[in-house]
C-alpha cells in the first residue's frame, strides 16, 4: 500500500505485516464525516488488494478520542433526498472493514461513542484503555444509529443489553464493555498500540491463509441461514486442503516443530 496517499484525515502507518490507520481529526475528536468515510473506504481497499499487508490497527490521533462520533453538524444538513446516499456510503465504509479478510483491531483510546462506537464495531477485534467510553446516544438527539449500531451491537452483546445501551443512550465504561463482551481486553493507555499489535502478532504466527478462511466463513454465517453457512465452511476447509500451508501446518503437529506457513 502507498502510505504516501492524499488524505486530509486519515494516515496510514507501516510496520512490517501491519498497518496502523489512523483516524486523525483531534480538534473535533476525530469524528466522522463524509470525508473521513471515503478516506477510510480508500485506505481499506488499498489494504485489501496490498497482499504484503497481513493484519490491521485502526484508531484515534490524539489522547483524548478514538472516534468521538459523527459530525452532528453534517448529520444535520441532510435531507430525505440526501440521507440515504450517505448512510450507503457509511455502511460501506464500515463494511468494508468487517468484509476485509485480514484481522482488524480496534485501538480504543477515550470516547467511541455514536458513530466511533459503531466503527469499532465494525472491526474484528477491540482492546480498549481503562479511559476508553463506549455508547450510543442517538436517541437523546432524536436519531438512531445510523452507521450500523441496530444491527451489529446486538450480534456482539446480545439483543437485552444492546437494547439497554441504545434506549437508554447510556455510556460504558471500558471495564464494563469487557465485561459484557464489547471489547477484548483493557490495558493502560500507554500500552494500547503495543497490546494490539501483540495481539496481531499472535495472529498472524498461524496460516494466513486459513485466517482469511475464517473471518469470511463467521461473516458470511452470521447473514446465512444455518445450512448454507455450515455449507460455506465446508467449502472453505476443503479450499484450504488443496494448500501448502495446511500440509505444513499439519505436518510440524506430527513432528512437534513450529509450522513455516507461506500463504500458499
Amino acid at each position: 500500500m502507498n502510505e504516501s496517499l492524499p488524505f486530509d484525515f486519515v494516515r496510514v502507518e507501516r510496520s512490517d505485516r501491519i498497518i496502523t490507520v489512523v483516524i486523525d481529526r483531534p480538534e473535533v475528536l476525530n469524528a466522522l464525516n463524509a470525508s473521513v468515510l471515503m478516506e477510510l473506504s480508500v485506505a481499506f481497499e488499498h489494504i485489501a488488494r496490498d497482499e504484503g499487508i497481513r493484519g490491521v490497527i485502526l484508531t484515534g490521533a490524539g489522547d483524548r478520542s478514538f472516534v468521538s462520533g459523527a459530525d452532528i453538524s453534517e448529520l444535520l444538513a441532510l435531507t430525505e433526498e440526501t440521507a440515504q446516499p450517505y448512510f450507503e456510503a457509511a455502511h460501506k465504509a464500515l463494511s468494508g472493514i468487517e468484509r476485509l479478510s485480514k484481522p482488524v483491531v480496534a485501538a480504543v483510546g477515550g470516547f467511541a461513542l455514536g458513530g466511533g462506537c459503531e466503527l469499532a464495531l465494525a472491526c474484528h477485534l477491540r482492546i480498549a484503555s481503562s479511559d476508553a467510553v463506549f455508547g450510543l446516544p442517538e436517541v437523546g438527539l432524536g436519531a438512531i444509529p445510523g452507521f450500523g449500531g441496530t444491527v451489529r451491537l446486538p450480534r456482539l452483546i446480545g439483543v437485552g443489553r444492546a437494547l439497554e445501551m441504545m434506549l437508554t443512550g447510556r455510556r460504558v465504561d471500558a471495564h464494563e464493555a469487557k465485561d459484557i463482551g464489547l471489547v477484548h481486553a483493557v490495558v493502560d493507555r500507554k500500552e494500547l498500540i503495543e497490546r494490539s499489535t501483540s495481539l496481531l502478532s499472535e495472529i498472524l504466527r498461524m496460516g494466513p491463509l486459513a485466517i482469511s478462511a475464517a473471518l469470511d466463513s463467521v461473516y458470511h454465517g452470521l447473514d446465512a441461514p444455518l445450512e448454507e453457512a455450515l455449507s460455506r465452511e465446508s467449502a472453505e476447509f476443503t479450499r484450504l486442503l488443496a494448500s501448502e500451508d495446511l500440509r505444513e501446518g499439519m505436518r510440524a503437529f506430527l513432528e512437534k516443530r513450529s509450522p513455516s506457513f507461506r500463504g500458499r
